[in-house]
């Protein structure tokens, strides 16, 4: 079969590709190789500033043609290096021997055509080439994508927060709270999951075949190269020095990216599945779409579809961010090539977690309040009002409240008039028999819509 989308064996690439595309110029081997020629680039022009007696500083326009090589990166670049790779059976040699390529015809960089790749193992080439893949990936698509659901959460735990809902512990009927209040608890989660994915820093290094700057001083012994590679690491690359690696970046930083990533797609699954039992329970409607069928057979199905779809995307990625978590860091004394298959997979990881946001939006997109169920629910539900009862009670030193209300409405249904009927035989100061006397479900929110909109 010819490659297309409906023979990719990834959905990313099929059914999906549209839905992901923002992360495709990034974390693809396209994107690789753009970050490679990138890295090999700066390398070679600070490399000119270093004062090495055969290597002159370049010009200002030298330094630019080398700058637009990678402004200009396009696929036909890539797969140029793709071609040259058949031959080298290496890839970051291939990029290279492209660059040099490139060189063709321009004396000042012909020059010190040498000077690319100086030094460098290809781990240096690689490690550095990640970390921008992900701080692009990070920056430009995957946060401001969430941010985009934390302001639809936010929005919706303002609106809602005077909402009342009864509330489900292990399912059962339990004390009231509103719909603004739960939305509001998943932003505040939310809120701190995507704090600790933008704080973790992005590590590199630029120190040879096993970390020690061995070739670098063997050529130059009178060069600080421990100060010249963080230069290039922090200041020209934007990334954080790594002073103390094997052959590789020891993977720690990604491991803990992607912890990160991971307990975010949790509090959304979390979440995903409350919005399924709500819509269950007609908490929620969803809006109808022209041509939409929800089964094949049952004609009434408004099925919630980007909920469970969602659920399933981050329960992928989480299975891929895990693996990557735990492998990425162990490597078998200064180098084994097990790291370099698995980084291949960080847009798949990142590829489903975009999925399960944008599956999400969708469906909040789609939800309708029914507020006419909240109120039913709730007003079947006079039960949850024993615990405010008791408590009252307690204060002012009934015998037994609890055992009482127990003995009067654990696994019964309670009426409005019982529960105002066993009210009004309590000795009770008359402000607080009048304020249980009107208290209802619905009214039984404490702090809830506060606490709604502090988020």
């Amino acid at each position: 079969m010819n490659p297309s989308p409906l023979s990719a064996l990834s959905p990313l690439d099929g059914r999906y590709a549209a839905k992901v595309a923002p992360l495709r110029p990034l974390l693809s081997e396209y994107g690789l190789m753009h970050r490679r020629v990138q890295v090999e680039v700066e390398w070679f022009i600070a490399l000119s500033d270093a004062a090495l007696p055969e290597f002159k500083p370049l010009g200002k326009a030298a330094r630019a043609r080398l700058r637009r090589r990678v402004a200009d990166f396009a696929e036909a670049d890539a797969q140029a290096i793709k071609d040259i790779e058949k031959t080298t059976n290496h890839d970051v040699k291939a990029v290279e021997y492209w660059i040099k390529a490139s060189f063709a015809g321009d004396a000042e960089l012909s020059a010190a055509a040498e000077f690319v790749h100086f030094a460098c193992t290809s781990e240096d080439i690689n490690n550095t080439s990640h970390a921008l893949m992900l701080k692009s990936a990070r920056a430009e698509v995957l946060l401001p994508a969430l941010d985009t659901l934390l302001d639809k959460l936010r929005a919706m735990a303002h609106a809602l927060a005077d909402v009342p809902m009864l509330s489900r512990t292990h399912g059962q009927s339990a004390s009231p709270t509103t719909l603004g209040k739960e939305v509001a608890n998943v932003v505040a989660r939310l809120a701190t999951a995507r704090a600790r994915i933008a704080a973790v820093p992005l590590l590199a290094k630029m120190n040879g075949a096993v970390g020690n700057y061995n070739a670098h001083l063997a050529a130059y012994p009178s060069v600080d190269w421990e100060a010249f590679s963080r230069q290039v690491v922090e200041k020209r690359l934007g990334l954080v020095l790594n002073p103390h690696t094997i052959q590789i970046e020891p993977h720690d930083y990604m491991a803990e990216l992607f912890d990160a990533f991971a307990r975010c797609n949790t509090i959304l699954i979390d979440w995903a599945r409350d919005v399924w039992a709500y819509v269950s329970l007609g908490y929620f409607k969803q809006r109808l779409k022209d041509g939409e069928i929800g089964s094949s057979t049952m004609p009434h199905k408004v099925n919630p579809i980007d909920f469970e779809n969602a659920e399933g995307n981050f329960g992928l990625a989480n299975a891929l961010l895990a693996h990557l978590s735990q492998k990425l860091p162990i490597s078998r004394m200064q180098r084994d090539l097990t790291d370099s298959t698995v980084l291949r997979n960080m847009g798949v990881a990142l590829g489903y977690t975009l999925l399960g946001y944008d599956s999400l939006q969708r469906g909040l997109d789609k939800l309708q309040v029914n507020e006419s169920a909240l109120a039913a629910d709730l007003d079947a539900s006079w039960e949850v009002l024993a615990e405010a009862v008791q408590t009252v009670m307690r204060r002012h030193g009934l015998p037994n409240p609890y055992e009482q209300l127990k003995k009067m409405t654990r696994g019964k249904a309670i009426t409005a008039a019982a529960m105002r009927k066993f009210v009004a035989t309590l000795e009770l100061p008359a402000a607080d028999k009048k304020r249980l006397l009107a208290l209802t479900p619905a009214s039984y929110t404490g702090l809830a819509a506060k606490l709604a909109r502090q988020v």
